[in-house]
């Protein structure tokens, strides 16, 4: 029997990578499966965030961050590579999207006292 492997996560310079190479294109950019791949992405995160936090309030522990309800938070495609643009490229290659994605909303929605 032949197992796939697990997709490993993809890092923010290839995230950032991929966005630059999207830019580059300007509008023939519109047709490329990129766009599918990185708007995937940063539905996993939000997903996987989401869910953290949840199991968070479930356990009884004060979530990271205290983010509006679903669907309601004002972030934009342009707030995530700014923030990801943030992080020193020497990190890049050894920060998940998942990881900076959580990191993002936690500094962006962080719970008041």
């Amino acid at each position: 029997m032949i197992v796939p492997a697990m997709a490993q996560a993809m890092t923010v310079a290839d995230f950032l990578a991929k966005t630059e190479a999207l830019k580059a294109k300007g509008i023939l950019a519109m047709g490329s499966p990129d766009i599918t791949v990185l708007r995937n992405e940063i539905k996993g995160a939000g997903t996987a965030y989401r869910a953290k936090i949840d199991a968070d309030v479930a356990a009884g522990r004060k979530p990271g961050s205290c983010p509006p309800p679903k669907g309601t938070a004002n972030v934009t495609s342009d707030d995530i590579i700014a923030e990801f643009s943030r992080i020193p490229v020497a990190q890049r290659s050894k920060t998940s999207v998942e990881t900076a994605f959580a990191a993002f909303m936690t500094k962006r929605y962080p719970c008041k006292a």
